[in-house]
């Protein structure tokens, strides 16, 4: 069993509250723009990380990182991109290769508007964070926790940081 935290758009800011919740997280997942490295130094000092870029992203976070990043946790497909839309909705970039080969869990960020859902067609579900950082038009900071065990996900919970 894998207990994950997911965050995004966090533009250049960490703080004490991101690192509590890392901390008691088995796997720290972020969905693009990280904004500096000082972020992903911070999280990957507290667990292991995988993360993308976004597209306020530098040249130095891209090499650092994927554009999209897919891979395997526990017995759970997880695909994970900035700009990925969602159910109905997918952008342009993933909508091809997302209708052949759907993952389970399908992550992208960039909208700051936390969202899951699930996409029946597809049978995935997708999720989308919000954002954990203090840039842009939203009004509440959030990151998604989550468990993976085996082929099942439980436990979801939003986290709203102050």
């Amino acid at each position: 069993m894998k207990k994950i935290l997911l965050l995004s758009d966090t533009h250049g800011h960490i703080d004490d509250r991101i690192l509590h919740y890392a901390k008691e997280a088995d796997e720290l997942w972020h969905a693009g723009d990280i904004g500096s490295l000082e972020v992903t130094d911070k999280l990957e000092a507290v667990k292991p990380l995988k993360a993308v870029y976004g597209n306020i992203d530098n040249a130095e976070i891209r090499k650092e990182f994927p554009l999209n990043n897919r891979f395997m946790c526990e017995d759970i497909d997880v695909w994970i991109t900035h700009i990925g839309g969602y159910p109905g909705r997918y952008s342009p970039a993933v909508k091809e290769e997302i209708r052949k080969n759907p993952p389970k869990i399908f992550i992208s960020g960039h909208s700051h508007i936390l969202k899951v859902m699930n996409d029946k067609n597809l049978n995935l579900l997708h999720m989308n964070p919000g954002a954990a950082g203090k840039q842009g038009f939203h009004k509440k900071r959030t990151m998604l926790r989550f468990k993976i065990d085996g082929k099942n996900i439980s436990d979801l919970e939003v986290i709203e940081l102050e």
